[in-house]
């Protein structure tokens, strides 16, 4: 990575005061609403039969879902052992490699309500190319950033986003924004409270990347501006320390932190082609009902099939184009496909430098830069209604105020278009009415 000279690229906004660094979530009812995450469970969304088993997964691993009272003893005899429970009943059982999809019938046959492999997820970036590096004012120019941070930066009512991904690493610019309780243990992967990046060479980083795009400490004198000001940023690890892919029972362990940690917004920049994954999907449309956002990038295979779970309904699904506004080449697409945001030449916090910048590609960095758009809206919505959009409401606000590129119309490489912050922090019809 190329490093970038970006001080000073913040000298032309309104000064507004920092953050504490480890701030609590507001909780003044008067104020900023309040009010649980957790709703009564869509019969819709129970989880019964087995799931598929294409594209990649954990060897000799499943994620089951036994009836209630069911003896495991039997299980043990045909050398499948449970290693873990996991959320929403689910527990992650040991079988002889190769034998997934065998054993997974067995456990149906034998009181299992639902069977699926333990699939395996990457975080989404492509290498970064050094003639990409641009300043970042040309692409907030044109998702309108400036004129919609006059309107609210999300320190307001600041919705607790959360960043499932690799976890974080130290960086002079991402220090006021992160919510970090002592109690909690952000690193699921490995059980722990520490949230540090501890992953392999060629994603390590990745989550900071992320983090700095949504939320960077903005307006301090120093380096980049993230899209939300507001902070509340929570950094939940999900990969296991040396890995460099993740694992839907990981993830499945990071979405329910987020809903307990009351996540209004939760951004996923990870994906997998071809898959379909039961219990992720199902969890997801459980926080969602309950009142959280997921916002997830498209991919980076560059042809048609959004990955999973950006393909899910009601997730917001965010494609990547260049500063010409074209669809970036890497950038998956399809009918599932919601919203596109700037995915190349994005400046992100350097993870090997901590006072240092580069230049991120990929659809990995157009996802937060939807999320952070996500939680301004959220906190200007909350500080004057004192009540927090519904999922669909933000959906609806983000898609109908679009810029539309490509055919007229949603499309599939373009979705409903760009993201125009300016227009969703002033529009009355689909935004505030």
């Amino acid at each position: 990575m190329k490093p970038l000279a970006l001080l000073g690229l913040l000298g032309g906004m309104v000064l507004l005061t920092a953050c504490p660094q480890t701030p609590r979530p507001p909780v003044n009812p008067v104020e900023c609403p309040t009010g649980p995450l957790e709703v009564q469970v869509d019969p819709s969304l129970r989880l019964q039969g087995m799931g598929g088993f294409e594209g990649e997964y954990a060897p000799g691993e499943l994620l089951v879902l036994p009836k209630p009272g069911l003896s495991l003893q039997a299980w043990r005899a045909e050398g499948m052992a449970p290693q873990e429970e996991l959320p929403r009943g689910l527990l992650r059982v040991k079988v002889p490699p190769g034998q997934e999809k065998e054993k997974a019938q067995a456990l149906l046959r034998s009181g299992a309500l639902y069977v699926q492999p333990n699939y395996l997820y990457r975080p989404l970036r492509t290498p970064n190319d050094p003639l990409y590096a641009l300043q970042q004012k040309p692409y907030m120019d044109a998702m309108g950033l400036k004129d919609a941070w006059d309107r609210g930066t999300g320190r307001g009512c600041p919705p607790v986003v959360a960043v499932l991904d690799t976890g974080i690493l130290p960086h002079e610019d991402l220090q006021q924004s992160l919510y970090l309780p002592r109690e909690r243990r952000l690193d699921v992967a490995e059980g722990d409270t520490d949230p540090r990046d501890a992953s392999a060479p060629d994603v390590r980083g990745h989550g900071l990347m992320v983090a700095s795009v949504l939320g960077a400490d903005t307006h301090n004198g120093k380096g980049m501006a993230g899209v939300t000001w507001g902070g509340y940023l929570v950094p939940i690890k999900i990969i296991k320390d040396g890995a460099d892919q993740m694992f839907t029972s990981d993830i499945l362990a990071g979405v329910n932190l987020a809903r307990q940690m009351g996540a209004r917004v939760i951004n996923l920049s990870l994906g997998a082609p071809g898959i379909q994954d039961g219990a992720l999907a199902s969890a997801l449309a459980e926080a969602r009902a309950g009142g959280t956002v997921v916002v997830a990038a498209s991919g980076n295979g560059g042809s048609p099939g959004v990955y999973f779970p950006a393909n899910l309904p009601g997730v917001i699904a965010v494609g990547a184009v260049r500063p010409d506004k074209a669809r970036a080449s890497f950038s998956s697409y399809g009918p599932e496909l919601s919203l596109v945001a700037p995915g190349v030449g994005v400046v992100v916090a350097d993870p090997k430098d901590p006072r240092g910048y580069s230049a991120g590609l990929g659809t990995s960095f157009a996802s937060p830069m939807v999320a952070g758009v996500v939680a301004l809206y959220m906190s200007k919505y909350a500080s004057e209604r004192r009540v927090w959009p519904t999922p669909d409401q933000v959906y609806g606000c983000l898609t109908q105020t679009a810029e539309d590129l490509g055919p007229p119309g949603k499309d599939e490489e373009y979705g409903f278009g760009l993201v125009r912050a300016d227009r969703v922090m002033a529009n009355t019809t689909h935004c505030f009415p």
